[in-house]
């Protein structure tokens, strides 16, 4: 078959463009010289033009940039893939084809949009319907309100928004739709914010993430009865935070009793691809228009998403906006026209089934593990799995696991929901960053606060997600509980020992993930606010640093970047052998020792100055003194001489010293005696603190042992000193070949009495403070 020359050196060019692109390894060594060049700052565009070669190796680097690693430059585009380079050849294409004449163009567009509508809603069975394809997910659905505006305001397209004041119309938005959809719509459509619904979900019966249909259908009869006109209501199959599809079979019969348009969007509208489609899903099939991300489901990069539509009158399509007469927009479908022939329908099919696969596997294992709360709405077909950290408290009734497994409780205080949803952040977090390929992320739920999310089918076809990514993901899990239980049960025993602790502030921040955070106090005499700020913040500062330095498990840190208070030391995640209470008081003994040498640094410059004042007073008084001693004839210079030469006057050269220990000035008289300078008074041993003890080998800092260990040690320790006792009481040992005879025995046995009875006088009169009976005690010793 014969090939256009164009197509073909088209394809050639993107190829190599896309190869170029890829190629992580290549550097260039004139960049490396000259950080700061063209790509980084503008400049004037270059006379002689440049090569593609040139052009691409720009665009590479502002795409990676100096500050990336190599490691996520290959991560961006591994996955991109055959199907990606089919969809990014679209692009090229649609360009080529816009310049062919318009007979020509209309033709292929026709061809190319009709096919692509054909295949799309066979796909996911929508059966009649019309297709508008859209870069911006959004922009779907505006232009089906605007075919419903037209529809139901017949002399709108004359008359503009003047119609709109007899009858105001209401859309209805879900309380769980897309943060911040119904006012872009009103925005776009030029409509005040009053003609926006929100209607609130179940709180009492069903899921709470479904729209309630009951407290709908009184919102829409309220507007009907204060004139207004009920027109659209935006459903979910598939909420954006939990996943879960609205009750559609109910809202459709609901939206028809009220001549209403319903518009369904949501994730869950992927599996109607597949063989078994749960019949909340299904009945997204009856709805009046439904919007579909294909990107995201089937990892293809810059396709356009799709809006499927039913509507008898073209006429109002296009005054909507939703049909073009100008060929050039329906090349829109050309990358996903190109894309799903390279697919194909198992291609497509399979996967969706995959992502749906992971999602099944992980929520089985979830329901495997303690402390760990899903909210899935279908056990059997839920694509997207969101959990969280709960621990139940021991006085409540403890039902079976699987149902504790299957629904998250209410939060039970605002304090602890705080907590819980600070360690569910960390959690999503920690999980995030050791399996990037599963993709999870973290998701604020009004009822159930902070939760981890997985929903491979928005994640999965583009991170590559497999099988085993999810059984490490659960792995990690497992590993995690165990610090998350250990830590939040730590926190009150830390709270307790800190309030107690002279010198330690608790510091109560529920929005830290860890054991909790202290300040040492620190004890200001009289001084300003200022200064005594600089002196918290030096001494917290040096505490943290000093706490790092220890050999421990634990992590120490200044707190979060932004929203932190200020001068305290956060104490990170523990694990259960953490010994809480030496942990305190090597922090408040910490701290009163830097505390100490503070004060000792503070004042030393004030005691040296009063220090050296006091001793310039006394040598100077010591030197009147030597003048009187010596005469006034020793003070003539030639007498002075003769006179000290026949009679010399021997006098001791006085000088003083500073005792910085004692803060107090000592003569050197004793110094020129000795010849040696004296160390003076021996400073106190530092204070150990109390709750030091011998550790195993190998055992770190702040480590108790468990109970086993406990248990074992005790043991030992109780034996050794059992043995101890009987080596004291044990004879003397013999030499080989000695033998002990019963005389020897007899007198063995006397020397151990009279020894003893020796101890007992010896000990009394030591108690007496006379010389005459420490003599007495000396003679019977040497009697003896």
């Amino acid at each position: 078959k014969m090939v256009d020359p164009t197509l073909a050196e088209m394809g050639k060019n993107l190829n190599e463009a896309m190869k170029m692109l890829e190629d992580n390894q290549r550097k260039v060594e004139e960049e490396n010289e000259k950080k700061y060049v063209r790509k980084d700052i503008p400049g004037p565009l270059q006379g002689s033009g440049q090569d593609m070669v040139s052009i691409l190796q720009l665009v590479q680097n502002l795409m990676h940039g100096e500050e990336e690693e190599e490691t996520s430059q290959a991560y961006r585009l591994q996955n991109v893939g055959e199907q990606g380079h089919m969809a990014l050849l679209g692009h090229s294409l649609a360009a080529y084809i816009s310049v062919l004449d318009r007979e020509r163009l209309r033709k292929l567009t026709t061809r190319i949009l009709s096919d692509t509508t054909l295949w799309l809603c066979r796909l996911f069975r929508y059966e009649n319907g019309s297709a508008y394809y859209h870069e911006d997910d959004r922009e779907g659905l505006l232009k089906i309100c605007r075919l419903v505006i037209h529809t139901r305001y017949e002399d709108y397209t004359v008359e503009g928004f003047n119609v709109l004041y007899t009858k105001q119309p209401v859309i209805y938005i879900s309380s769980a739709a897309r943060t911040g959809l119904g006012q872009a719509l009103c925005n776009q459509l030029g409509l005040p914010l009053s003609c926006m619904c929100r209607v609130p979900c179940n709180t009492m019966f069903g899921s709470q993430h479904q729209m309630d249909v009951a407290l709908l259908d009184r919102l829409i009869k309220d507007d009907v009865e204060s004139g207004k006109l009920p027109l659209l209501l935006v459903a979910n199959a598939g909420t954006p935070g939990a996943g879960h599809t609205d009750k559609l079979g109910r809202l459709k019969e609901l939206c028809e009793q009220y001549n209403m348009w319903l518009h369904v969007e949501g994730v869950n509208l992927a599996t109607l691809a597949l063989g078994y489609v749960s019949s909340s899903v299904l009945a997204a099939t009856k709805c009046d228009s439904m919007t579909l991300t294909l990107g995201s489901w089937l990892g293809l990069p810059a396709v356009p998403a799709v809006t499927l539509y039913r509507h008898e009158d073209p006429s109002l399509s296009l005054a909507a906006g939703l049909t073009s007469s100008q060929p050039v927009e329906k090349l829109r479908a050309l990358p996903l026209w190109l894309s799903l022939q390279y697919l194909g329908h198992d291609g497509i099919v399979e996967r969706i089934k995959h992502a749906s696969q992971l999602s099944q596997r992980l929520l089985e294992n979830l329901k495997n593990l303690d402390f760990i709360k899903t909210s899935v709405e279908d056990e059997l077909s839920s694509p997207v799995v969101v959990f969280k950290f709960f621990r139940e408290h021991s006085n409540r009734d403890q039902t079976s696991h699987a149902a504790q497994a299957s629904t998250i409780q209410h939060p039970i205080i605002s304090s602890e929901r705080l907590i819980y949803d600070t360690f569910n952040q960390w959690l999503g977090e920690q999980l995030a960053q050791l399996v990037p390929a599963s993709g999870v992320d973290v998701v604020e739920l009004e009822d159930e606060g902070t939760c981890v999310r997985f929903s491979p089918l928005m994640t999965s076809a583009v991170l590559g997600t497999e099988i085993q990514d999810v059984d490490q993901l659960v792995d990690c899990l497992k590993m995690k509980i165990p610090v998350l239980t250990s830590t939040l049960q730590l926190r009150e025993e830390f709270e307790q020992e800190v309030r107690r602790t002279v010198g330690l502030l608790y510091i109560e921040d529920l929005s830290w993930p860890g054991l909790g955070v202290v300040r040492y106090n620190y004890h200001s005499d009289g001084k300003n606010d200022d200064k005594q700020e600089k002196e918290l913040e030096k001494i917290n500062t040096e505490l943290l640093k000093k706490l790092n330095e220890l050999e421990s498990d634990l992590t120490f840190s200044l707190g979060p970047e932004f929203g932190g208070q200020k001068n305290c030391v956060y104490i990170g995640m523990v694990t259960e052998d953490l010994d809480v209470s030496e942990l305190v008081e090597t922090i408040a003994a910490t701290g009163r020792e830097i505390e100490e040498n503070s004060r000792l640094l503070e004042n030393m410059t004030e005691v040296v100055r009063k220090g050296i004042q006091e001793a310039q007073l006394q040598l100077q008084k010591a030197n009147e003194e030597r003048l009187l001693e010596e005469g006034l004839l020793r003070q003539i210079p030639v007498v002075g001489s003769v006179l000290n030469w026949f009679s010399p006057f021997q006098a001791s050269p006085k000088g003083r010293t500073f005792n910085l220990t004692a803060g107090s000035l000592e003569s050197t008289e004793s110094t020129y005696v000795s010849k040696a300078q004296g160390t003076g008074t021996t400073p106190p041993p530092t204070p150990t603190s109390s709750l030091a003890k011998q550790r195993l080998p190998g055992q770190k800092i702040f480590k108790r042992s468990l109970r086993s260990s406990d248990a074992l040690s005790e043991t030992s320790s109780a034996s050794h000193c059992d043995d101890l006792e009987k080596m004291d009481q044990r004879p003397p040992t013999l030499s080989p070949g000695q033998e002990r005879g019963p005389l020897e025995t007899e007198k063995t046995e006397a020397q151990e009495e009279a020894a003893q009875a020796t101890k007992t006088d010896t000990e009394d009169a030591q108690s007496d403070k006379s010389p005459h009976d420490c003599a007495k005690v000396e003679e019977q010793g040497s009697q003896r």
